[in-house]
């Protein structure tokens, strides 16, 4: 479990599938850095809209197996905590990446979030369950990125929604901010 507590804190009812579906949702740091990484793939548009997203699942399903494994990652909740305001402030920069360097960011930061779901898989062997979990954790984060790919790409639409992408970049930095103080 993550010492960011209470904040931070989520656990998910049962096993496999439904409890890894649940912690991207109930862990507000996950559930942040999940809907700004599509926030962020509409931003830049393009192929970006599914490219940046399908990193962070494939990386974070790698985070995952290495949690899985119980080897040993050093500050996984600074990392995550630092994803949040790295994410914020793209947001808030209305930064025009390159696409390859936003894979690059959210890749690195997918590896330490999979890492967090993988660590707190409930305590079994049984591998239909350890699938079902790691199964219900990608098809959660996914939808939570089309969320944001959806707001995002809404909000751009719209003269005011790039306020509102702007103002949604300092609150998600802000927010980070507020979780790196927590730690």
């Amino acid at each position: 479990m993550s010492p960011l507590v209470p904040i931070l804190a989520h656990t998910a009812p049962g096993s496999g599938a439904i409890a890894g579906f649940l912690h991207p949702i109930l862990g507000l740091s996950h559930l942040i850095a999940m809907v700004t990484v599509g926030l962020l793939s509409a931003q830049l548009g393009g192929r970006a809209i599914w490219t940046v997203p399908a990193t962070f699942l494939v990386m974070m399903a790698v985070g995952g197996v290495v949690g899985l494994l119980q080897v040993q990652l050093p500050f996984v909740d600074l990392a995550i905590a630092a994803s949040i305001v790295v994410l914020g402030v793209l947001l808030l920069a209305r930064a025009a990446l390159p696409e390859w360097v936003a894979m690059l960011t959210v890749g690195i930061f997918g590896i330490f979030h999979g890492y967090a779901h993988g660590i707190n898989l409930p305590q079994t062997t049984d591998l239909v369950v350890i699938i079902a979990y790691v199964t219900g954790f990608l098809v959660s984060t996914a939808g939570l990125h089309v969320v944001g790919a959806l707001i995002g790409y809404i909000a751009l639409r719209n003269p005011r929604g790039l306020n509102v992408m702007r103002v949604a970049g300092i609150a998600i930095a802000a927010a980070g901010v507020l979780f790196i103080g927590q730690l």
